[in-house]
């Protein structure tokens, strides 16, 4: 039998993972945030979506191209954006085969203009029959259950894809709150570059990437280690190959990780004093996929002198506060209705 009332969705719209929240089931996708087309003059056709785009990243023939149409929290290619998470939408209702459209609520960073916001709103479409934003940071903090309803300090630093959240929360709102548009793909980005300008080996996204998972840090506890890097050398143009440690990488990375560490301290700063006792007290979530960089927690804990936890899934705390919103109706920290 049908359902015939569709049940509400959370939905992380990440640069780098989009995540799908249903209420009542949980996560019920997680995805990566990629589109390959193929162009066809001037019009652009889906090859594949989510997973099946990823091995394609850097592999693509002539006339294919494997995009990401979210870039630092917010959409970059509208069309490619639209076909993504209409795709993602009806995986999920698919699976339900409910009737009704449900009830959206996506998470946003905070530093996204009203012109971005309603990009999100137009890019959903049809698919919702009310669509509502949630503040990521408000979702991150709600998703390491910290408690955002009392009348004490909360800190939350969401660390994405695209984005760097920074929130001082109290009684369901935000006190204080600085948004960069820094993040896991700056790293990446510090990591091609890196390995461009002095090793003159040219390599992808996709081994940036491996490289920060497997030896990337932000503390001088994890130097030791070394990874052999592939890629196309500069001065030849032939394949080539070069063993690299933790200490390199981890400098490479240093002045994103500085950035981040700049915008907690900012936000610290512009804390109202009745305020700074909570978080001397309680300390600082970390969440996010930046959160699993080894050291990450290290490193803010001995730059700004605080007690530093990490989030128990980083990389799903968003969409789970997300989803927590739409079940407990106590917390509805929502904005820009439709």
């Amino acid at each position: 039998m049908f359902r015939i009332f569709a049940r509400d969705l959370a939905i992380d719209l990440g640069t780098a993972n989009t995540l799908i929240y249903e209420k009542g089931s949980g996560i019920v996708l997680n995805e990566p945030s990629l589109v390959a087309l193929r162009y066809e003059g001037s019009k652009k056709v889906p090859v594949a979506v989510g997973a099946r785009a990823k091995p394609m990243l850097g592999r693509t023939p002539e006339g294919v191209k494997v995009i990401r149409p979210i870039r630092t929290g917010v959409i970059a290619d509208f069309d490619a954006a639209a076909f993504m998470i209409n795709h993602f939408i009806n995986m999920v209702r698919g699976r339900s085969r409910s009737v009704t459209k449900p009830r959206i609520v996506v998470g946003v960073p905070s530093g996204i203009t009203e012109v971005e916001r309603r990009a999100i709103h137009q890019s959903i479409g049809g698919q919702a029959r009310d669509v509502r934003l949630i503040d990521e940071a408000m979702a991150a903090a709600i998703g390491c259950n910290l408690p955002v309803a009392e009348a004490t300090a909360s800190m939350i630093v969401d660390i994405g894809g695209g984005t760097t959240d920074v929130a001082i929360i109290s009684l369901k709102d935000v006190v204080y709150s600085v948004s960069i548009r820094e993040g896991g793909d700056a790293i990446d980005e510090a990591i091609i570059n890196h390995l461009r300008r002095n090793h003159h080996l040219l390599v992808g996204e996709a081994t940036a990437e491996m490289v920060k998972k497997a030896i990337g840090s932000a503390h001088s506890d994890f130097d030791n280690q070394e990874l052999e890097v592939r890629g196309r050398s500069l001065i030849s143009g032939a394949p080539a190959s070069i063993l690299i440690d933790g200490a390199e990488i981890r400098e490479a990375m240093d002045d994103v990780i500085s950035s981040i560490v700049s915008s907690v301290r900012q936000a610290l700063e512009n804390t109202p004093p009745e305020l700074s006792g909570d978080i001397i007290s309680r300390g600082l979530a970390l969440a996010g996929g930046g959160a699993m960089i080894r050291g990450m927690d290290r490193r803010i804990a001995e730059d700004l002198n605080i007690v530093v936890s990490v989030a128990n899934d980083p990389l799903a705390a968003v969409v789970e506060g997300a989803g927590r919103c739409l079940e407990d109706r106590t917390l509805q920290p929502y904005t820009g209705g439709r």
